[in-house]
């Protein structure tokens, strides 16, 4: 889980969000390209995490780094563009499946330095501010100097606590971005209109305490108050228990999941350890037994590709709803 380390999470979210985005003068191009470029909303600055970037043209050979950010680029019909990706958390979504199949994948994790230069790309865009680390020489700034421009997913740096906002804004700039601005206006209004019926399914219920589990043994790696985990919660029914947790993820103490009495479980399902192995680790383990979720065995499961800022989140609130209160939603 090297890529949502808490030092990760908590080194990303100092980092100042400006999500201003403007049109400025561009006198270096023929007339006729100069033109063309203004016709089709070229040039295009936007501010993405502390870098500000004016692009000429919508990118032509593009790298992703982590799954959300892919299935952005698929979701708006960007396929083409793409020359490489890297680190799936799970599978990406059957309709997602021809076009990813397209792609060569440059790397199972982190792709190397090396291996992203291999593409010869001019944009790099990453999920996770561990997809950036400059440690690994993948750096935003490195980058740049070899001529590649770069975005990253605005959870890793948001401040405001609007992270469906934020959602609609990091599609927006995206499909702004790449010259499919009806594309990325089209989706958010969809998923405006999903959010909006699940919510009306909900509206008369009491929400229910909602612990995540995402990993961990000697403390459990849970969702905190920032970022989409904790409103995927709050949407689908659910308050959750480590809301106070100033973070997109971290750790808690079995202590205070006992203290904190959830009544449902919501794991996250990714990597090599199943499902199934992580209820065995909450059944089993006494300090948990007086918990109302572990007494009643009350789990809900949702891949880990829904839970962070990318195109599956208003289909994944439906879906975690319908598991916290199946009475509502089937009715």
């Amino acid at each position: 889980m090297s890529r949502r380390t808490p030092a990760l999470i908590a080194a990303a979210v100092l980092l100042p969000l400006a999500l201003t985005a403007c049109s400025t003068p561009e006198g270096d191009e023929p007339t006729g390209n100069k033109a063309a470029a203004k016709s089709d909303g070229f040039p295009y600055t936007v501010t993405n995490c502390g870098v500000t970037t004016t692009f000429k043209a919508p990118p032509k050979r593009v790298v992703t780094m982590n799954q959300h950010v892919t299935e952005i680029m698929l979701e708006l019909g960007l396929t083409k563009s793409l020359v490489g990706t890297a680190y799936l958390d799970d599978k990406v979504l059957p309709k997602y499946e021809k076009d990813y199949a397209s792609v060569p994948v440059i790397a199972k994790e982190y792709p190397s330095y090396e291996q992203v230069l291999a593409t010869n790309p001019d944009f790099v865009y990453g999920g996770y501010a561990s997809a950036f680390a400059a440690g690994d020489g993948r750096g935003r700034e490195a980058l740049k100097k070899s001529g590649i421009e770069t975005r990253l997913n605005t959870e890793s740096c948001a401040k405001a606590d609007t992270p469906m906002e934020t959602l609609y804004e990091e599609v927006r700039e995206v499909g702004r971005t790449f010259g499919v601005t009806d594309r990325a206006e089209a989706w958010i209004k969809q998923a405006e209109a999903d959010n909006a019926a699940t919510a009306e399914k909900l509206k008369d219920l009491k929400a229910l305490p909602v612990f995540v589990y995402d990993s961990g043994d000697k403390t459990a790696f849970t969702a905190g108050g920032k970022g989409i985990g904790n409103e995927l919660i709050k949407r689908a029914g659910g308050t959750n228990v480590f809301a106070d947790l100033d973070k997109s993820f971290g750790d808690a103490s079995w202590e205070n999941v006992v203290a904190r009495k959830p009544e449902a479980i919501v794991i996250y399902d990714y990597g090599s350890t199943t499902v199934e192995q992580k209820k065995k680790r909450l059944l089993s383990d006494p300090a948990l037994a007086d918990v109302p979720a572990i007494k009643n065995k009350r789990f809900a499961v949702m891949p880990l590709s829904d839970a962070v800022l990318g195109v599956r989140v208003p289909a994944a609130v439906e879906k975690l709803a319908a598991q916290l209160h199946p009475a509502a939603t089937t009715s």
